[in-house]
């Protein structure tokens, strides 16, 4: 049966491109030292890829757990996020990520722009990206807070009431404004920001 359980784990990481270093420590879970591991689509595509100094892989649940990983997420041939985070798993056949602790979400078009979250979900099969637990996004401009937020495809996060929004003064490195609001919403790609209240009756939006 080892035999069977080795043959399944390196068929594994052949398939999603990986670089292991395996240490067998059971016939369920196998240590793997310095993970190097790229997943691709279907047809091909790279979607992500996970490197850690020190992971896990349970041969009965099907889950890799990971410490201080490093996750990069592609758009085409190019990476369009990077996040860090203490520990992440992923399960459900590679599809469901999630991370959790001091998580840091950089966005490599925006050299300013981060959000920080205490987890990170994302369905590999969806286009959204959730995050939970004292948001906070941050560029040379800007800094939102809230409790919960989605970043979507169309590259605009929501941010979930109650939201903190603060403008910042570059020239004295003092807050110049802030306020409290219903859900929020920022466009990285016109780098404004949008207040819509429940009623629909009250909307604004800011342009830096």
């Amino acid at each position: 049966m080892t035999n069977i359980y080795k043959l399944i784990i390196f068929f594994l990481f052949f398939m999603f491109g990986c670089s292991p270093n395996v240490i067998e420590e059971n016939k369920v879970t196998q240590k793997i030292a310095n993970l190097d591991m790229n997943i691709f689509s279907q047809k091909g595509d790279k979607l992500y890829s996970i490197m850690s100094p020190e992971s896990s892989y349970n041969n009965i649940k099907l889950k890799f757990e990971s410490k201080n990983p490093i996750i990069k997420i592609f758009k085409g041939e190019e990476a369009k996020y990077n996040i860090r985070s203490k520990e992440s798993t992923l399960s459900n056949n590679n599809k469901l990520l999630k991370m959790k602790g001091d998580v840091k979400l950089k966005i490599f078009d925006e050299d300013e722009d981060v959000l920080y979250a205490d987890n990170f979900i994302w369905n590999t099969e969806e286009t959204n990206y959730l995050l939970e637990g004292n948001i906070r996004f941050e560029n040379l401009n800007i800094i939102l807070n809230s409790s919960k937020a989605i970043m979507g495809s169309n590259n605009i996060i929501e941010f979930f009431s109650p939201v903190e929004y603060i403008i910042k003064n570059n020239r004295n490195n003092k807050n110049r404004y802030e306020t409290n609001s219903e859900n929020a919403y920022y466009d990285l790609e016109t780098e404004s920001v949008s207040f819509k209240a429940i009623d629909k009756r009250v909307k604004s939006i800011i342009y830096f």
